[in-house]
């Protein structure tokens, strides 16, 4: 005898006893069981958390057959769950088969993980183990002995799976320090190479902070609404045992996405400043940082890749950030320097950068731990994760030399500045595709963005006047945007995308322009208001002579160059 063992959906139920009544079977045992996070039919998640508030009901079928049977109990169970007008991208039903016990086995004592998602404390497993017992009790001997066969055992992370996610996480630490640090300073003039520098890590590190303290809680925190969670403050019920749900049945550590997540938060609020450098203070950084993450960065996390957000129950595509990173970190850009005023000299005197050699060395550093950032972003180590690595390949190289195509066609030569330029321009726009696209769709993506922001940055930049010291808002906002937009084009199957076609594009294309519209207004209100404050304490702007002087001296006493 074998026990077949079905979990599905609750609207699944009667398919399900008919088929099974089709051949022969007369008696099966059903009861409600509830799922965290991302179950296999339910709708798609890019980046998220298993959370108790957002369990999922189904229905678990027992049956006890002949050995001979199973097979094709399975099959007529499996073909019946998933049979009508359903269109999700994997299975809906979970099914498997299992040898029955020959004799009444002990009852097992209920085990309890303590801590974090994954938890139920144990009073509530004390009595949920008396309740099955009294069940078992009234039960012929042969259900007793398939039940306690049956029993599921937790989830427990996957090894692989989180050496992998350990390892994104340190790759996108590399694009912060030293990588955005080594891009954005070689850009600046060499009197302000340490400044930005120290601005960039100094963010970062405040950001980390402020992530473990609320910031996880904000994002991705077990209570919430549409626009932000709350809970888990200062990780309270994260331990090492707590888990946080992948794409698939499968999860990773939960300080391992806290880890990661806490990354992402860093370097967008780094990026934000590449608008500012060479004449916002240190201390007016600090505060625009911490106001900037709590009521910007946090809440579009939420919505956009969290359970229950406002975007991401819209059906917005973002695999690894085109909105909440890309579009808001340029939009925010902008913003903050319309806000803080243009540099003194700015347009009449050159500003050149004065190191490229440190921006291609920063360049190339962005490009590597990209692949953590786009790839990581599966939260696997799977098929999904490969074709976010060969877009990231890809899209880049496509970005990189399109840019520099775009010189040599307006009449410049074809610049290193352009290479480096392509290159964060094509990583922008694939981030958002990097698991929606197929790889020649990436490849147009990143062409198509390059060529965009080659324009908006060289020739709609200098028409309209405003200081954007190191085209934060030209690259990241206007390649995120292009990205955010493309995704839902490139996701579709006959573009080659991963996508199953139940979404038609052009309904796709208006939920990924809602999503983009959305993150804009909510950077622009919230970046304006954290400006606004971090002027009022602390003044914004140095003093012109020390502006002059330049920020390395005048605002930390030191000198990038001693010579």
């Amino acid at each position: 005898m074998k026990l077949v063992m079905a979990i599905i959906k609750p609207f699944k139920l009667d398919d399900v006893r008919e088929a099974l009544s089709s051949l022969g079977i007369a008696g099966m045992t059903v009861s409600e069981v509830k799922g965290f996070g991302r179950q296999k039919g339910q709708t798609e998640i890019y980046r998220g958390a298993e959370y108790s508030t957002n369990m999922v009901p189904k229905i678990k079928v027992e049956v006890v057959c002949d050995d001979d049977l199973a097979p094709r109990v399975v099959e007529a169970t499996q073909a019946a769950a998933n049979s009508g007008a359903s269109a999700m991208a994997r299975s809906s039903s979970s099914m498997s088969a299992r040898p029955c016990a020959s004799a009444p086995a002990k009852p097992a004592k209920p085990r309890c993980k303590k801590g974090g998602i994954m938890t139920f404390s144990k009073k509530l497993c004390g009595m949920a183990g008396a309740a099955g017992l009294s069940l078992f009790a009234a039960l012929p001997a042969w259900a007793q002995e398939a039940a306690e066969a049956a029993a599921p055992a937790a989830a427990v992370p996957n090894p692989g799976n989180n050496a992998w996610m350990m390892t994104s996480t340190v790759l996108v630490l590399l694009m912060i320090l030293p990588g955005l640090a080594l891009f954005y300073g070689g850009l600046t003039r060499s009197k302000n190479m340490l400044a930005t520098m120290t601005q960039i890590g100094a963010a970062a590190c405040l950001a980390m902070l402020i992530w473990v303290m609320y910031g996880y809680g904000m994002a991705f925190g077990p209570e919430g609404n549409a626009f932000v969670s709350w809970g888990k403050w200062f990780l309270v019920g994260v331990t090492t045992d707590s888990t946080a749900a992948t794409f698939s049945d499968e999860v990773i550590s939960e300080y391992v996405f806290v880890s990661f997540q806490m990354t992402f938060a860093a370097i967008t609020a780094a990026l934000v400043l590449g608008s500012v450098v060479e004449r916002m203070k240190f201390s007016a950084v600090m505060l625009f940082t911490a106001i900037w993450l709590t009521i910007v960065y946090f809440p579009i996390a939420h919505m956009v890749w969290a359970g229950g957000g406002l975007l991401f129950d819209m059906g917005a595509l973002d695999f690894a950030g085109g909105t909440v990173v890309h579009i808001n970190a340029g939009v925010s850009a902008l913003v903050a320097c319309l806000i803080l005023g243009k540099r003194i000299g700015y347009p009449k005197e050159p500003m050149a950068p004065h190191s490229m050699t440190m921006t291609m060395i920063g360049t190339g550093m962005l490009w590597v731990g990209w692949f953590g950032f786009n790839a990581g972003s599966e939260l696997e180590a799977d098929g999904t994760a490969a074709l976010a690595m060969i877009n990231t390949f890809v899209a880049t190289a496509a970005g990189a030399l399109f840019w520099m195509l775009a010189e040599k066609a307006n009449g410049h030569k074809a610049s290193a500045l352009g290479f480096c330029s392509g290159v964060i321009a094509g990583l922008v726009a694939v981030t958002p595709a990097a698991g929606n696209s197929g790889p020649f769709g990436a490849i147009v993506l990143g062409a198509l963005a390059s060529i965009i922001c080659f324009y908006f940055v060289s020739v709609i930049k200098p028409k309209l006047g405003y200081d954007d010291s190191l085209d934060a808002f030209g690259i990241h906002g206007v390649g995120g945007i292009v990205g955010a937009i493309g995704t839902g084009i490139v996701y579709q199957p006959f573009l080659g995308g991963p996508g199953d076609g139940s979404t038609a594009m052009g309904a796709q294309v208006m939920t990924q322009i809602i999503a983009v519209v959305v993150s804009i207004v909510w950077a622009s209100v919230g970046t304006a208001i954290a400006i606004f404050i971090a002027k009022a304490v602390t003044g914004l702007r140095v003093s012109e002579e020390v502006e002059q002087q330049g920020l390395d001296l005048g605002e930390h006493g030191e000198r990038a160059y001693n010579m």
